[in-house]
C-alpha cells in the first residue's frame, strides 16, 4: 500500500520591530515610543533576518512543505530572503506594525488551517500569539527580541530551523508546555528585573527527545503503556465521561483506573465508575448529552487511528465527542513501526477525516508526548483503502 504523504502547512508570523531595542541599549523594543528612541541610537531590526535564517533550511524538504505568512515585513520579506515559495494573507499592514497585526495574522493562519506556526520576535510577541492560539497548538519561537525569559524559542535561528525540517520530514519529536514569560521592561531599565507568567504554549522539544534515547535504551512496551495510563489516570476530569478504546496499551489505562476492561472492546467510564464494557456505537451515541472524551491508540506498522478495528467510534460519535477532546496514545517503538509514515483515519466522512489530519499530539510515557501527523490520503484518495 502505497500512502501519499501531502504537504505539511506551515504558518509564518514575524513582528518586524522585535529586537530593535537590544542594540540601541534599550533593554526592550515594547511601545512606539521606545522603539522610536531605539532608531535614533541607531538600532535596527533583526526579526526577518532571523526568519529567514531559519526558513533557509526548509529548502531541504522542497515539495513537502506549505509555506502560509504575513505580508511583507510580517513574513513574505523573510521567505523571499530565504528563497522559500510562500502564499502571503491578504490584510493591510501599516509602515509600523502593531501588536494587533500579529493577532490577526496569527488568528487568519490557524482559520486557514496550518499545522504549526513559527514566529520571530521576543517575549511581547509571544504574549501576543498566546492570546489567540488554542493552548494545544503546535508553537515555535525563533529568538529574535531582547527579552526572551519565555520557554517557547528555539535556542538559534538554525535550530527552529532544523527542528521545523524534522518535523516537516515526520520524525518523532516530543512536545513540552512552554512557559510565555515577560519583563517589566520599565523595571529592567532601573536594573530590576520583575518577570510575570503569561500562560503556556506548546512547543516541539527535540532535545528532550533526544535525551531520552541516549539514556533509555530500548522501550519495554509493556512498561511504557503502564507509564501512559499512570499518566492518563492523574489528568482524569470530574464529571467527563471517556470512551477508553480497544488495544494493549488502552487496556492498561483501563486497569489503572481500577477495572478489567476489555482488550478489544470500547469501554466507558466516569467518576470511578464503569458506565459501559464492549459498547456499540449506540451506546456511545447515548452517551453523547453529556461532556466527553475519546482515548485511543493506532495500529503498529499500518498506523490507523480510526477505521480500523474500532468502528464503534463512527463519524457521528467523533462529532458528537469533538476532534479537540481526541488523546492519541502509543509507545515511541510503536510509532518507529510507521518508519515515518503518518498515521491515517478512516472514518467514512471525508470532511471529518480531513479536520482529523495534521500534527496531533501523541501521548508516549509518563509526562511525555511527540508531535505526529495524521493524515486522511491513503494511495492518493481522500478516505479510500
Amino acid at each position: 500500500m502505497v500512502r501519499d504523504r501531502e504537504p505539511l502547512t506551515v504558518g509564518i508570523v514575524v513582528n518586524p520591530i522585535a529586537g530593535i531595542g537590544g542594540p540601541a541599549g534599550m533593554k526592550g523594543s515594547d511601545g512606539v515610543a521606545v522603539q522610536k528612541q531605539a532608531v535614533e541610537r541607531g538600532g535596527l531590526p533583526r526579526s526577518a533576518l532571523r526568519m529567514s535564517g531559519a526558513l533557509r533550511h526548509l529548502s531541504d524538504v522542497g515539495d513537502s512543505v506549505r509555506v502560509i505568512c504575513g505580508p511583507g515585513s510580517m513574513g513574505m520579506d523573510s521567505c523571499e530572503q530565504a528563497g522559500i515559495a510562500a502564499t502571503a494573507l491578504d490584510m493591510s499592514i501599516g509602515a509600523e506594525t502593531i501588536a494587533d497585526d500579529t493577532r490577526t495574522a496569527t488568528q487568519q493562519l490557524l482559520a486557514l488551517g496550518i499545522d504549526v506556526l513559527l514566529f520571530s520576535g521576543g517575549d511581547g510577541t509571544a504574549r501576543d500569539v498566546l492570546d489567540v492560539i488554542p493552548e494545544d497548538f503546535p508553537v515555535l519561537g525563533v529568538p529574535a527580541g531582547v527579552k526572551m525569559h519565555s520557554g517557547v524559542f528555539a535556542i538559534s535561528p538554525v535550530a527552529a530551523g532544523e527542528l521545523l525540517v524534522r518535523i516537516v520530514r515526520g520524525q518523532v519529536v516530543s512536545v513540552t508546555e512552554g512557559e510565555v514569560r515577560d519583563i517589566d521592561e520599565a523595571s529592567f531599565r532601573s536594573g530590576q528585573v520583575k518577570t510575570r507568567f503569561y500562560g503556556v504554549m506548546t512547543v516541539p522539544d527535540d532535545l528532550r527527545y533526544v535525551q531520552q534515547v541516549k539514556t533509555g535504551g530500548r522501550e519495554d512496551d509493556s512498561l511504557v503503556a503502564i507509564e501512559i495510563a499512570a499518566s492518563l489516570s492523574e489528568t482524569i476530569e470530574l464529571d467527563v465521561i471517556y470512551l477508553l478504546g480497544s488495544g494493549s496499551t488502552l487496556l492498561a489505562i483501563k486497569h489503572a483506573l481500577g477495572f478489567e476492561g476489555t482488550l478489544l472492546g470500547v469501554d466507558v467510564f466516569r467518576n470511578g465508575e464503569v458506565l459501559a464494557l464492549d459498547a456499540s456505537e449506540q451506546t456511545l451515541l447515548s452517551f453523547q448529552s453529556k461532556p466527553c472524551a475519546i482515548v485511543v491508540s493506532f495500529i503498529a506498522g499500518q498506523g490507523h487511528v480510526f477505521g480500523r478495528g474500532n468502528q464503534q467510534f463512527s463519524a457521528q460519535v467523533i462529532k458528537a465527542v469533538g476532534p479537540q477532546h481526541i488523546q492519541i496514545v502509543g509507545s515511541k517503538r510503536k510509532l518507529a513501526t510507521l518508519d515515518q509514515r503518518p498515521l491515517l483515519v478512516d472514518t467514512g466522512d471525508l470532511l471529518l477525516d480531513q479536520k482529523l489530519a495534521g500534527l496531533r499530539r501523541v501521548t508516549t510515557g509518563y509526562e511525555d508526548a511527540v508531535l505526529y501527523r495524521v493524515s486522511d490520503r491513503i494511495e492518493g484518495h481522500l478516505g479510500s483503502e
